[in-house]
């Protein structure tokens, strides 16, 4: 198999866990061959540069082998090597969200219960 579609090339080498949300990871533009925006059925060679956003860092990632079939999580890393720049730019991202976590994450126990709110209510009541 010298060539497979986009779309079930980055499921096969699970980058998504279905081809319908590689599909449309492809058609919202946040996948590209060689820099240029393409379609879910274009065809992959050994050797294409894919540059792929599925968190907030892109990953820029070459071909190393084509597949269609989904295998284990061995095989699949088998079929891609990610550039270096690429991993330098997502242990740098990573390293930034561990100094600074996100502000939301710090709320406990989010929007407070009935039996909370009643007690809140009373509290100002009292005041």
């Amino acid at each position: 198999m010298n060539e497979v579609r986009l779309d079930k090339w980055l499921w096969a080498a699970r980058f998504f866990k279905t081809r319908g949300l590689a599909q449309e990871a492809i058609d919202s533009g946040r996948v590209s061959v060689g820099d240029v925006r393409v379609k879910p059925a274009r065809a992959v060679h050994v050797g294409d540069s894919i540059t792929l956003r599925t968190g907030e860092t892109p990953r820029t990632v070459k071909v190393l082998g084509v597949s269609g079939v989904r295998g284990s999580a061995p095989v699949a890393q088998a079929l891609y090597e990610e550039t270096d720049e690429s991993v330098r730019l997502r242990v740098q991202a990573q390293a930034r969200r561990a100094l600074a976590p996100e502000p939301a994450l710090a709320i406990d126990g989010g929007r407070p219960t009935k039996r909370e709110r009643r007690a809140i209510d009373r509290w100002r009541d009292a005041g």
